[in-house]
C-alpha cells in the first residue's frame, strides 16, 4: 500500500511554464513530497513556493546544498539540461530531467557518463509512455491482437506555442523544433511498443523563418527560427517494423492520426502521446467497426480534462527504482530516443541513411490490473 512506501522529498529546479503541472501531478502520489523550488530568478522561485505552499524557494545552489532533498526534478530549458543534471548527480541527488535528456547527443553522453560515476539514479522524460494508453497498446501487441507488427505511422502537428506560451523562443532555438520538442513523446511510445530503431532516413527544413508571437502576457513579439520546423523520416526498427513519421510546426490543421500501428491481423490507433491516457482503438481484419480497448493500467488523470496536462509519473517511476523496482524511464531509453531524433538532421545534412550508435531495451511493462 502507498502509505507503507518510503517518502521521497523532491526539489524542483526551474519555476517556468510547466512547474505547476509537475507540482499538481506529484501531489497525486502520497509518497512524493515537494519541499523546495529553485530558479535562476530567485524571486520567481520564492513566488512559486508561496503560490503552491512549498516550504522553501531560492537558487540552484541552495537546492543542491539542501540535505533533505533526495530527488531533483530538472525542468530547466534543454540547453541547460546536461550541466544541471551533472551538477545534481555530483551533489549526490537522484535526478529526473525533462525531455530531451540534453540539447545534443554529445551533451547527453556526458550526462550518462556522470550517471555512471554516481551512485544516484538518473531518469528522464518523456514518461507519457508509462500511461494507460501506450501501456494498453503495448499489451495488445504483446498478446498478439494485431498479429505480427509490420508498420507504424506517427504524425506530430504544431502545438501552436506562439499562441499560448509567453516566450516560445526555446521551441524554435537549439534543442527545439518539433523533432526534439514533441518528437520524444511519439518516438518513446513507438520504442516502448516496437523496440529500438536501427536505421533512419530523413528530410528536414525550416518553414517560415520568423514567427509572430500572439500569446497573452508575451515577452517577445517575434521569434527567429533556428531549428528545422518540418521533418519527415522513415524509421526501421530492430524488430523489422518500418515506421513513417511527420513532425512539423508548420502543420496547424490536419486529419492525420496521431499514431497507428499495423499488423498482419489488425490495426491499433493510439491517442495523443503527449498525454498519459485516452482511447486506444483496435480493428482486426474482418471487423466492421473499431473497438476501444479497456485500459490495462489505472488512469493518471481524467481523459479530456486539464488533468492530462499534469506530469510526474516518471518521477514516481524513479522513486520506485530507488527502492529496487524496475526503472522504465531510464537514461539509456531517453538517450536512444534523443539519438534517433538527432539522426534526422544528420540524415538531411549528409544525404544518407543513418544507423544510430545507441540502442536500448524495451522498458518492462507496467503491471496489468
Amino acid at each position: 500500500m502507498v502509505q507503507n512506501q518510503a517518502r521521497h522529498r523532491i526539489g524542483i529546479l526551474g519555476a517556468g511554464n510547466i512547474f505547476g503541472r509537475y507540482v499538481e501531478g506529484l501531489r497525486t502520489f502520497p509518497e512524493l513530497e515537494v519541499v523546495r523550488v529553485a530558479d535562476v530568478d530567485t524571486a520567481r522561485a520564492k513566488q512559486a513556493a508561496d503560490e503552491y505552499g512549498i516550504a522553501a524557494g531560492g537558487d540552484g545552489d541552495q537546492l543542491l546544498d539542501d540535505d533533505s532533498v533526495e530527488i531533483v526534478v530538472n525542468i530547466t530549458p534543454p540547453q541547460f539540461h546536461a550541466k544541471t543534471v551533472i551538477s545534481a548527480l555530483e551533489a549526490g541527488k537522484h535526478v529526473y530531467v525533462e525531455k530531451p535528456l540534453a540539447a545534443t547527443v554529445e551533451e547527453a553522453r556526458e550526462a550518462l557518463d556522470a550517471a555512471g560515476r554516481s551512485t544516484a539514479l538518473l531518469g528522464s522524460a518523456p514518461d507519457t509512455f508509462l500511461g494507460s494508453a501506450v501501456q494498453t497498446a503495448r499489451h495488445a501487441i504483446d498478446t498478439g491482437l494485431i498479429g505480427e507488427a509490420v508498420g507504424a505511422t506517427a504524425f506530430v502537428r504544431s502545438s501552436r506555442s506562439e499562441t499560448w506560451h509567453p516566450d516560445p523562443r526555446a521551441f524554435y532555438g537549439p534543442g527545439g523544433g518539433p523533432v526534439l520538442d514533441m518528437g520524444p513523446y511519439y518516438l518513446a511510445a513507438l520504442i516502448n511498443c516496437l523496440g529500438p530503431v536501427v536505421q533512419v532516413s530523413a528530410a528536414t527544413r525550416i518553414g517560415a523563418p520568423t514567427r509572430k508571437v500572439t500569446s497573452p502576457g508575451r515577452v517577445v513579439d517575434e521569434v527567429t527560427v533556428e531549428a528545422a520546423t518540418h521533418a519527415s523520416a522513415t524509421l526501421t526498427f530492430a524488430s523489422g517494423v518500418i515506421g513513417t513519421t511527420l513532425m512539423s510546426f508548420d502543420v496547424w490543421d490536419t486529419e492525420l492520426p496521431r499514431i497507428e500501428i499495423y499488423g498482419t491481423e489488425g490495426t491499433l490507433a493510439l491517442p495523443n502521446p503527449n498525454f498519459f491516457d485516452g482511447d486506444v482503438r483496435l480493428k482486426r481484419h474482418g471487423d466492421e467497426e473499431w473497438r476501444v480497448l479497456t485500459p490495462v493500467t489505472e488512469l493518471f488523470g481524467a481523459v479530456d480534462t486539464p488533468e492530462q496536462h499534469r506530469r510526474g509519473l516518471g518521477v514516481r517511476d524513479l522513486a520506485g527504482a530507488i527502492g529496487g523496482g524496475p526503472h522504465r524511464a531510464n537514461p539509456q531509453f531517453a538517450f536512444h530516443v534523443l539519438d534517433v531524433l538527432a539522426s534526422f538532421e544528420t540524415s538531411q545534412r549528409e544525404k544518407r541513411f543513418v544507423t544510430p550508435e545507441s540502442s536500448c531495451e524495451r522498458p518492462a511493462p507496467r503491471p496489468v490490473h
